[in-house]
């Protein structure tokens, strides 16, 4: 049976037959419009065709526009994991939060998925050459799969993107064109050069087959989800057959991802497949924040920014155009949600703190996601039961420079920007200095290992450190006595030997008896268990409550 896709213009409602070639209304020229698919009947068979598919894009074709799925040309992009944040979830209270991990994409990012699906859709409409504008993991996902279909790639990259990434976009043999600007300059280059040359144009959030490929993301999580949550015991649902999150996250730039994204749950809540959307949580870099400050004015419409001010360079849309407002509306037609923006230095400790404690390695722009979690938690904004997915959208990968010789790239000069505020450059400027000159040498005492492994993991997240664990306080005395401790963060709740007892043994050896003290426990103390501990320890900390600043900021002013 013949699909039946149609496309709607968000500013008149006409609706068309969807065709690559017709990128506007033909009724009003705007090039805003919606694809719509025949909801009722897809939703009576839709779960139980996907359940014999294998789990990858090409999965949910009922709901994709293209008519003959293209899996091997395609490199299996979609289907990636979701993993449960145990270790941050500790951290920040919140045992619910899962990462959709888009690492694993076929060139470690998110967009592969776009790229899938445009390039399936290109080969089907019969398209040999395809312009892109790009920070960086558009082009290498679209670049990667264009070789592998044949068709000939133009990337537009501005010069602030990472030469890394640069020499992958030209290892696949697409023809770079560095432009000497902004991102939005680059993308005017681009499109002037296509219209000029005839080729096809990615165009980001108003191109069809870009959003349904993003939708995917919403598509796949559900399923995994529910999976998640029933094995869990804590699907907390109503009839509905799969399961959406109370939160989505995602850092973003021009904001593609969250606009595709968001149609995929809302079409799930349409066929009846979930009882609610997500609320929503848009992350953006400090210096390049359109959408966050218009938010914070309550405005449908984000002013660009000429500057960006951000040494995230894959985050630098100064002017998101209508996908702000799409979000915008989104938030408002739904559960409701938030923008939020984050610094640099804010970012890069996400960055560092995610790949030490969930073994993750993400890239900057995916750090700014988690940055914007650790924010809303610690602000309340999400609260502890809430079950959260954050989008780990990039891996950075890089290409050594001599694999590709000289002359890989064509420069196309714009003239000087105003000066901006002078600003250290470099990643290390963003981090704060935890280098010290000694080592010290800290004891953990707790009978949980999971609770010793999350203090362990923030420790060595924050310097080197000689850490020893104990699980009670037996063990703890012993090691103790053999070597001497600068630092022992301890619970009070364990077997053998509890945290009170211990105490009044250090107090008995003089070698241990001005040893500091952080308490760290899930008891609820009782105000005689408090004057027990009274000038006896630096500090007292509830497990779940405190963050990893906190407790390293405690061990710094002791041990420095």
């Amino acid at each position: 049976m013949t699909k039946s896709i149609h496309v709607i213009c968000l500013d008149c409602s006409h609706a068309t037959e969807f065709t690559l070639s017709g990128t506007a209304c033909p009724n009003c020229g705007s090039e805003w419009r919606e694809a719509r698919y025949d909801y009722r009947s897809i939703a009576r068979s839709f779960l139980d065709a996907v359940s014999s598919r294998p789990f990858d894009l090409w999965r949910y074709e009922e709901l994709l526009p293209i008519h003959t799925p293209m899996p091997d040309l395609t490199l299996g992009s979609g289907g990636t994991p979701l993993l449960r944040a145990a270790n941050l979830g500790m951290m920040l209270g919140n045992q619910r939060i899962y990462i959709k991990d888009e690492r694993q994409g076929p060139t470690g990012s998110f967009k592969d998925r776009q790229a899938a699906l445009t390039i399936a859709a290109l080969k089907e409409a019969g398209v040999t050459e395809l312009v892109v504008a790009s920070t960086g993991n558009v082009a290498i996902a679209y670049s990667a799969l264009a070789a592998r279909s044949g068709i000939k790639c133009w990337a537009f990259l501005n010069s602030q993107v990472p030469a890394e990434k640069m020499r992958e976009v030209a290892l696949y043999g697409t023809q770079v064109i560095k432009v000497t600007g902004t991102y939005d300059q680059a993308k005017k280059v681009a499109a002037e050069f296509a219209a000029q040359r005839g080729f096809y144009l990615d165009r980001g959030t108003r191109s069809i087959p870009s959003v349904e490929a993003m939708k995917t993301i919403a598509f796949e999580s559900a399923e995994q989800l529910t999976r998640a949550l029933t094995e869990s015991s804590a699907n907390g649902s109503s009839g509905a057959p799969l399961r959406a999150p109370d939160w989505y996250i995602q850092a973003v730039s021009g904001g593609l991802g969250p606009v595709g994204v968001i149609k995929g749950f809302e079409e799930l809540h349409e066929m009846g497949l979930i009882d609610r959307v997500p609320k929503y949580a848009i992350v953006q870099a400090e210096g390049c924040s359109p959408m966050v400050q218009a938010w914070k004015q309550n405005s449908r419409t984000a002013v660009p920014i000429a500057s960006p001010n951000s040494i995230i360079s894959t985050l630098a849309t100064g002017d998101p155009g209508r996908a702000y407002t799409l979000i915008y509306d989104a938030l408002a037609r739904g559960r409701g949600g938030t923008f939020e923006s984050v610094t640099d230095e804010e970012a890069f400790r996400a960055l560092h703190v995610t790949a030490k404690m969930e073994g993750l390695s993400i890239e900057l722009a995916t750090g700014v996601g988690f940055a914007g979690l650790v924010k809303l938690v610690r602000a309340g904004v999400i609260e502890s039961d809430e079950v959260v997915l954050v989008n780990c959208t990039g891996h950075t990968m890089s290409v050594e420079p001599a694999v590709l010789g000289k002359h890989w790239a064509q420069s196309v000069e714009f003239p000087a920007q105003p000066e901006t505020d002078p600003r250290e450059e470099g990643l290390l400027s963003a981090l704060r200095s935890v280098t010290q000159d000694r080592f010290p040498h800290i004891l953990v005492v707790d009978d949980t290992p999971e609770a010793r492994r999350l203090i362990v993991r923030i420790l060595q997240s924050q310097g080197n450190f000689t850490i020893t664990e104990a699980e009670n306080g037996r063990e703890a005395l012993e090691i103790a006595k053999n070597d001497p401790p600068d630092l022992v963060v301890l619970d009070l709740m364990m077997p053998e030997m509890d945290g009170f007892t211990l105490l009044d043994r250090f107090e008995d050896e003089p070698a241990l008896a001005d040893v500091p003290v952080i308490v760290v426990t899930a008891k609820e103390l009782t105000s005689k268990e408090k004057a027990r501990l009274k000038g006896r320890i630096q500090s007292l900390m509830q497990k779940g409550s405190f963050m990893d600043d906190d407790l390293f900021e405690e061990i710094r002013s002791l041990v420095d």
